[in-house]
């Protein structure tokens, strides 16, 4: 059938490895794509409202189960906003000790993204255990690497899954000086693997997408960002996290229980490595710079396929930077500070993997919840998704076999490493032609 005549209905009823459960629309009509949806309709978890009534550590606790990949971005983003609200400054432990457990996170789930599930897309494989046929030393490499983050949020965590390390103002222990001893030399080894991941990837194809999303990253003075207060924007746009609905808004798409958020003018916009990346490229070491232009990419990139590369140099950055912070580790007997509750109006904001995690909090006098807002980075980044699939298919062909788009339209998704799952497959389809 000649494709200028031909309506394909593409109907995705299961959207597996992301975060909770949806489903993809996409219906082409004479060689145009004419619906493109990601609906999630996951029945709501209510909770924000849950939280309601709950004292600050009690709510800390809790929002570590929003998430089994990076629990700690809701940790420490209320903590952040708690904090803020109290007006508790961290002592220098307390700092180098939550961004070492938040670099944990980054390490466990980039390397388990990069190498599980990525990397099977660009090089033709069905999953990341057919990849290891092939590639075995490559996929133990990640798996190794990823066991090494999950170390790290073990020792500030008790555990590596819903971590309860953390509280308002600190953590309740703080780790001997021999338990942060053994992870040096993982570390330190991990240098090695972590340069050879960034050299691997800078060989795979990489599809041509350019994407024109307005890119939005936390801006920290002096490092690359984990924990920042300034928000930026490739349109040149700097504003403090407690302006940030002055300049995004989220609302409920018709097909999705999900939020989603745009510009004020609504306009998608695109959070993660690759933003992060490129608003903040000279924050990066001058050494992990070179490493960066080495892979023959042009810094700033507007190719989200590119994704997997800002991942693998944030995952040597993070390695490094955890390595320096457990070779200056001292003990202290004093993990946390005290605080005063008091009645606040709060924001917190961190850097989770997959891009800005941004709470806010409203408390009465005794410091108890009664208002909270959850702004998670993949719930942000769906109206980027759908536009980023629809121009990615156009560039790809719609005139393709189902099959192929299918299997594009994945690649597009986990791309952007949405809050995955252990599920065995991606989409299932649906396909009805007229």
């Amino acid at each position: 059938m000649n494709v200028e005549n031909r309506t394909t209905k593409i109907e995705v009823p299961i959207l597996a490895r992301v975060e909770g459960e949806g489903a993809l629309d996409l219906e082409i009509t004479a060689g145009k794509i004419t619906k493109c949806e990601l609906r999630i309709y996951e029945p709501p978890r209510y909770f924000e409202k849950f939280l309601e009534g709950r004292e600050p550590n009690e709510v800390i606790d809790a929002v570590a189960r929003i998430c089994g990949i990076c629990p700690l971005a809701y940790q420490a983003g209320f903590s952040n906003a708690y904090e803020a609200a109290f007006g508790v400054e961290l002592t220098p432990w307390i700092h180098d000790m939550r961004l070492l457990m938040f670099l944990g996170e980054w390490i466990e789930s980039h390397y388990l993204h990069t190498h599980l599930l990525a990397a099977p897309d660009f090089l033709n494989y069905r999953s990341g255990i057919e990849m290891a046929k092939d590639y075995p030393n490559e996929v133990l490499r990640g798996v190794r690497l990823q066991h090494l983050g999950n170390e790290i949020l073990k020792l500030l965590g008790g555990r590596s899954v819903h971590p309860n390390g953390m509280k308002v103002g600190g953590f309740y222990r703080a780790p001997r000086e021999e338990e942060v001893a053994v992870l040096i030399p993982k570390l330190e080894a991990a240098l090695k693997d972590a340069k050879d991941v960034v050299e691997w990837f800078s060989q795979l194809p990489f599809p041509d997408a350019e994407v024109p999303f307005k890119m939005v990253s936390l801006r920290h003075p002096t490092e690359y960002p984990v924990f920042a207060t300034e928000v930026i924007t490739s349109d040149g746009e700097t504003f403090n996290i407690n302006d940030y609905d002055e300049h995004f808004r989220e609302f409920h798409a018709r097909q999705s229980t999900a939020l989603h958020s745009t510009t004020i003018a609504g306009e998608p916009i695109l959070f993660g490595p690759l933003s992060r990346i490129n608003l903040n490229f000279d924050r990066l070491p001058p050494h992990i710079q070179e490493m960066a232009n080495a892979t023959g990419i042009k810094w700033p990139s507007r190719n989200m396929f590119h994704s997997i590369i800002a991942r693998s140099i944030e995952g040597y950055w993070a390695i490094e930077r955890a390595l320096e912070i457990c070779r200056n580790y001292t003990y202290t007997d004093k993990p946390a500070l005290e605080y005063t509750p008091k009645a606040a109006n709060a924001w917190g904001a961190v850097e989770a993997p997959r891009g800005i995690q941004i709470d806010h909090v409203q408390l009465d006098e005794r410091g108890y919840a009664t208002a909270i807002r959850i702004s998670a980075p993949t719930s942000q980044n769906l109206p980027c998704i759908e536009a980023n699939l629809r121009s990615s298919l156009e560039t790809f062909g719609l005139d393709k076999p189902d099959d192929e788009l299918r299997l594009h339209a994945e690649m597009v998704i986990r791309n952007y490493d949405p809050c995955i799952s252990c599920s065995a497959h991606f989409l299932t389809l649906n396909i009805t032609r007229q």
